[in-house]
């Protein structure tokens, strides 16, 4: 396999820039470009040594720097590395990887680094794939859950299952090996007990299945649409939660006409925030269309903030709201009460409970308000309940691993549990068993194509 060298920092201006190169010859490659001042061979380095010197292309010097050296299968690639860190200019970090590409490295993929560890067994699959969550973690609760998986959480709790799937699939298979036995079908006696094995596997997986969804909102954000009539405050409450101009506010019934949106973070809580036009009766053939978005806004969002004007009464715009809403995760925010009141809030509590109410003027700015919007958010959410250290799924091809094993044992159940009393082919088991441990062997790795592992990494930022 190539020696790969990438930079491994942003391609921006910064005190510093570090430079990995990987590989059989990655020693070789950085005592050719990097000359310590003590004058040791880099060849000759100790792993988790460090060394300062001149960087170099051929007879020119490049910068001064320091080299760190670590040898295989002690590194994170598994093989022999070498990081050269630079001075962090734009320039000068080019050049230094000319050299190392002039003394013989190739330059790296998108997470060809990541994707070395998994092939020389250093990362399973699920771990290299909780990298990329690592490095994007916004929150100290996504940056916990990603820690986590990289550690192995999931691939533990895949482990119990497939050992328990595999146990099942060698009994199965010494019966059929050895049918003089006379146990090469099963009876209702001994179809029970592999039910109830069958079952807790199915289990565990379903459970699994349950964290997908959990685990997507905690990473990608609560999708939250904040909706009412027209010039109730929408785009002001949208300021007021992220704290800068996001949307244009003026007077003027109807100026949010598309949907605007914003990733804000709320004391760990992450938030889609979709600010969304109007709703009336109207005429006005582009405001109607904003409206149309807005309701399938509202459809495909799991938080709504409600938001009805305290100095007007409802009307009929905030009746077809409520009726629009009525089966969503909803708070409700009564805006303007620094003016008179005119809304009568036993209406409003006919339709949300008071512990789901919130009176607050956000043309304040009152950083008392946004506290109180942040702690109703975080009760509403319920995001507490949820374990982010344990093991969860957390993308969609190991769902899809996981779906497929789930399916195959939920065919070998219900063919188990109708054949009851009467025999059963043991063949078809062993080979839906073998179904299930291939799709398990996928989602953690161990049976992957290289195509498939290309397609993982290809998304990673190069240097990583």
């Amino acid at each position: 396999m190539k020696t790969i060298v990438a930079i491994a920092t942003p391609n921006t201006v910064s005190s510093v820039c570090m430079l990995r190169i990987s590989g059989d010859d990655a020693l070789t490659i950085a005592d050719k470009v990097f000359a310590p001042i003590s004058g040791q061979n880099v060849e000759t380095m100790r792993g988790y040594r460090a060394a300062y010197g001149q960087i170099k292309d051929g007879g020119t010097i490049i910068d001064d720097g320091v080299l760190l050296v670590f040898c295989a299968p002690k590194s994170y690639t598994g093989e022999n590395v070498a990081e050269i860190t630079c001075h962090g200019g734009v320039y000068i970090a080019r050049r230094v990887l000319e050299a190392c590409i002039n003394a013989g490295a190739v330059h790296a993929e998108p997470g060809e680094f990541t994707k070395r560890a998994v092939l020389n067994g250093k990362l399973t699959l699920t771990e290299a794939e909780s990298v990329i969550d690592v490095i994007n973690a916004s929150s100290e609760q996504q940056l916990t859950s990603a820690n986590a998986q990289k550690t192995g959480a999931l691939h533990k709790k895949i482990q119990h299952v497939t050992e328990e799937i595999l146990s099942i699939s060698a009994g199965v298979a010494v019966v059929l090996d050895y049918p003089e036995e006379g146990n090469d079908d099963f009876h209702l006696e001994s179809v029970t007990p592999l039910l109830k094995r069958l079952k807790t596997c199915q289990s565990k997986l379903s459970e699994l299945l349950g964290s997908y969804d959990v685990a997507k909102t905690m990473r990608e954000g609560i999708l939250t649409a904040i909706v009412g009539k027209p010039n109730v405050g929408k785009s002001t409450i949208m300021n007021l939660m992220t704290r800068r101009n996001r949307s244009i506010v003026t007077d003027i019934p109807g100026t949010t006409r598309d949907i605007i949106e914003e990733t804000l973070c709320l004391d760990g809580t992450l938030l889609r925030l979709c600010d969304c036009a109007g709703i009336r009766r109207t005429d006005d053939t582009i405001e109607q269309i904003g409206i149309e978005y807005m309701y399938k806004q509202i459809d495909d969002s799991s938080l709504v903030f409600a938001v009805f004007d305290n100095s007007r009464p409802l009307c009929e715009d905030d009746y077809d709201l409520l009726q629009r809403i009525y089966s969503k995760n909803t708070i409700c925010i009564i805006n303007k009460c620094d003016l008179s009141n005119e809304l009568d809030l036993s209406e409003l509590t006919q339709h949300f409970s008071i512990e789901r109410i919130i009176k607050l003027s956000a043309a304040s700015e009152s950083v008392q308000d946004l506290s109180r919007i942040t702690e109703l958010v975080k009760s509403v959410c319920e995001q507490s309940a949820f374990d982010f250290s344990a093991g969860y799924i957390a993308n969609q091809r190991q769902r899809a691993c996981v779906v497929e094993a789930d399916e195959q044992l939920s065919k070998i159940i219900s063919g188990l549990e109708e054949g009851q009393g009467t025999q059963l082919s043991l063949d078809v088991v062993g080979f839906m068993l073998s179904n299930v441990l291939e799709a398990l062997y996928k989602l953690s790795g161990e049976s992957a194509s290289s195509a498939m592992i290309d397609e993982i990494f290809k998304n990673f930022c190069v240097g990583k």
